[in-house]
């Protein structure tokens, strides 16, 4: 049976009171759910204290990667690293046997540390700054 176009019967009205006329009487105890808030302090140190502090990526010399191979792997890997860079990075790894290439948070560092050693460089051990 179709009820002018909606299925099942019409619902009864139900009269409602306008909110100002429901009043809660004095005597009865009513509990109100507690606020908590959450405030955010400036930071006055560096914003790697209390966070595992900064973290080094080193990449060591060795016999089988070239300067422009070192090069390219941390112009693709490093932000802000271009080949360029990536050249003065790899005479400095060959002159003085390794170098930092990033520096940072910690799980970032482990993020281009896999991805350079994945890359076929040789790397030092992660090693906070």
């Amino acid at each position: 049976m179709s009820y002018g176009g909606f299925d099942g019967p019409p619902r009864p009205q139900v009269p409602r009171l306008p909110a100002a006329s429901v009043r809660i009487p004095r005597d009865i105890p009513v509990t109100l759910p507690t606020v908590s808030q959450t405030i955010e302090q400036t930071r006055a140190a560096d914003p790697f204290t209390g966070l595992g502090g900064a973290w080094n990526v080193i990449v060591k010399d060795d016999d089988h990667n070239t300067h422009q191979g070192v090069a390219v792997v941390l112009a693709r890997f490093i932000p802000g690293v271009t080949v360029d860079a990536g050249l003065r990075i790899a005479d400095t790894i060959h002159r003085t046997g390794s170098s930092i290439v990033w520096t940072g948070h910690k799980e970032l560092a482990e993020h281009y540390w896999e991805q350079l050693r994945d890359a076929g460089l040789t790397m030092a051990p992660l090693e906070q700054a």
